[in-house]
C-alpha cells in the first residue's frame, strides 16, 4: 500500500531558500564542470591542451592572463559555437567566378607548378587510401578535411609558435578565394621543418604527408609555408605587403653604392654546421663576407627596428644558409634585388624548384665556404652589370610569385591530390569544423591583425591552367 500525500515529507518553507541556493550551486558546479572536461579535451589551432610534437619538443601555449574557467568557456565559444553562426557565403563569388571561367581563358601556370605532379607520383599507382593516411597520421600534427567547402581539422599535436594557425588560416583563404572549385579532401599536415617520410624506409608504403619543404629523399609533399600569411612572433608581415616594401627598399642604394660584400644575419645555434662554419668568414677583407648573429630576443625588445627586413638590402650579396632545416629566409634574401649566393641546399619548398643556378643565384660550395663566397663576391665586383642583373632575375622570380599565384599551386596541389583518393572524405568524429571566424576567436590581438590584413575575398578569374605532364 503506497503512502498517501499526507505522509509525504515535506521541506520547512524557511530552509526553501537554501535548498534552492544548493540546487543552483551544485548546477553551476556541474555545468562548469563538464564544460572545463570538455574544453580539457578539446584540441584547438592554437594548441592548447596538446602535447608539443614529439619529433620537437617545445614549451606548451598556455592562457597566461585567463582563469581556468574563462579559458574553458572560451575553448567551447570558438571551437563549438562561432562557425555553427558565421556567414557561410560565398555564392556571389562562386557565380561570378563560374562565369568568368567561361568568359576568359587563364595563362598557363609557371612551369614550376609541373613539380606538383612529380610530388605526387608515388601515388599514381597505388592511389591513396584510409590506410596511407591511418600511417601517415603518426608523422603528423593535424588533419585536414574539406567537404562541401566546409573544413574539419582533427588536431594532434601543437606546432611551435602560430604556424598552425596560419597554415589553417592559408587554407581557409583557398576555400574563400576559390569559392565551390576546391574539392573534398582528406590529408596529413606536419608543422615541423624536417621531412620525416624517408624514402628508404617508406619505399614499400610511401605515406602522404603535408609540409613546408622536402628533399630528394623524402616523400613529404611541400607546401606554402605559414609566412606568407604572416609571421607576428617576429613581425614579419603578410607577402603581399612584405615583398613590395622590401623591393622598395632595395631601390634606396643604388647598385654601385651598394656595399660589395655578401651579407648574411641569422641564428647560427640551430643544429646547423653550414651556419656554424659561416661564422668563420666574418672577414670583409680576407673573405668579402659581413656574417653577423641575429639575436631575437633583443629584437623583440627593440620592437625589431633592426630586424626590418625592407632595410637588409644595402649589400650587394646574399647569403643563404639552410639553419635546422629548410628557412623562410630564403624568398626574402631573393626579394632584395642583391645577388643570392645560395650554400647547396639540402631541403626545397614548393617555389624552389622554380630557380635556375648562375640565373637567379649563385651556387656556394659548403666544402669550401668561405674561398667560395670570395670567389662570388670578386667575379660580380668585376662584372657589376652581370651581377646586377643576375640579382634583378632573382627579384623578378620573387616579385612573380604573387600571392594569386600562391592560392593557384595550393589549388592545383590539393586538386591533384584529391584525384588520388581511393574512398570518399568524411570528417572524422573527434574533428571539429574551422572557419575564419573561429580561428580570429582564438588568435590575440596581434595575430588577429595579421591574420585580417592577409584575409582574401573571391576570385574574379578561375585559377591558371596546369600544364600536362
Amino acid at each position: 500500500m503506497g503512502l498517501s500525500s499526507k505522509h509525504t515529507p515535506r521541506t520547512p518553507t524557511y530552509l526553501l531558500p537554501c535548498v534552492i541556493a544548493l540546487s543552483f550551486f551544485s548546477l553551476t558546479a556541474l555545468l562548469l564542470y563538464k564544460v572545463d572536461n570538455v574544453a580539457s579535451r578539446t584540441g584547438t589551432v592554437v594548441g592548447h591542451n596538446l602535447e608539443p610534437t614529439p619529433w620537437h619538443v617545445f614549451p606548451t601555449k598556455p592562457f597566461d592572463e585567463e582563469t581556468r574557467q574563462s579559458k574553458a568557456y572560451k575553448i567551447i565559444q570558438c571551437s563549438y559555437l562561432t562557425c555553427r553562426y558565421a556567414d557561410s557565403g560565398g555564392i556571389e563569388g562562386r557565380e561570378s567566378l563560374s562565369s568568368a571561367a567561361g568568359d576568359a581563358k587563364q595563362p598557363n601556370c609557371p612551369d614550376f607548378f609541373r613539380a606538383i605532379r612529380k610530388d605526387l607520383e608515388p601515388w599514381k599507382r597505388t592511389k591513396i587510401s584510409k590506410g596511407h593516411l591511418k600511417e601517415a597520421q603518426k608523422y603528423a600534427a593535424f588533419r585536414v578535411v574539406i567537404i562541401g567547402g566546409k573544413m574539419f581539422v582533427d588536431w594532434y599535436y601543437a606546432c611551435v609558435q602560430s604556424r598552425a594557425m596560419f597554415t589553417v588560416w592559408s587554407l581557409l583563404q583557398l576555400l574563400r578565394r576559390y569559392p565551390g572549385l576546391v574539392p573534398d579532401v582528406d590529408l596529413m599536415f606536419d608543422c615541423m621543418d624536417k621531412p620525416s617520410i624517408n624514402k628508404t624506409e617508406h619505399i614499400s608504403m610511401p605515406l602522404p604527408l603535408f609540409r613546408y619543404c622536402t628533399t630528394k629523399e623524402h616523400f613529404d609533399i611541400p607546401f606554402p609555408d605559414w609566412s606568407f600569411w604572416g609571421w607576428p612572433e617576429i613581425n614579419i608581415r603578410p607577402w603581399q605587403e612584405e615583398f613590395p616594401d622590401i623591393k622598395q627598399g632595395s631601390q634606396a642604394v643604388s647598385w654601385k653604392n651598394k656595399k660589395p660584400l655578401a651579407y648574411w644575419k641569422g641564428n647560427p645555434d640551430v643544429l646547423s654546421p653550414v651556419r656554424t662554419e659561416l661564422l668563420n668568414c666574418n672577414d670583409s677583407r680576407q673573405w668579402g663576407a659581413e656574417i653577423l648573429r641575429q639575436d631575437w630576443g633583443a629584437a623583440a625588445r627593440s620592437g625589431f627596428k633592426e630586424s626590418k627586413l625592407s632595410k637588409q638590402c644595402n649589400h650587394r650579396y646574399k647569403i643563404y644558409a639552410e639553419g635546422y632545416a629548410w628557412s623562410v629566409s630564403l624568398k626574402y634574401i631573393l626579394s632584395c634585388g642583391s645577388v643570392a649566393l645560395i650554400i647547396s641546399p639540402q631541403y626545397e619548398d614548393f617555389f624552389t624548384r622554380g630557380l635556375v643556378p648562375n640565373r637567379n643565384f649563385l651556387p656556394v660550395k659548403p666544402q669550401d665556404l668561405c674561398p667560395s663566397i670570395k670567389r662570388a663576391v670578386d667575379w660580380g665586383n668585376k662584372h657589376t652589370r652581370e651581377a646586377a642583373a643576375l640579382g634583378k632575375r632573382g627579384q623578378d622570380y620573387m616579385e612573380s610569385l604573387n600571392i594569386d599565384r600562391i592560392y593557384d599551386y595550393m589549388f592545383h596541389l590539393i586538386s591533384e591530390y584529391s584525384k588520388l583518393l581511393d574512398f570518399k572524405p568524411t570528417a572524422p568524429s573527434s574533428s571539429l569544423e574551422v572557419c575564419s571566424e573561429s580561428v580570429l576567436c582564438f588568435a590575440d590581438e596581434k595575430q588577429r591583425e595579421f591574420l585580417s590584413r592577409s584575409a582574401t575575398t573571391p576570385s574574379q578569374t578561375p585559377p591558371c591552367n596546369l600544364q600536362p605532364a
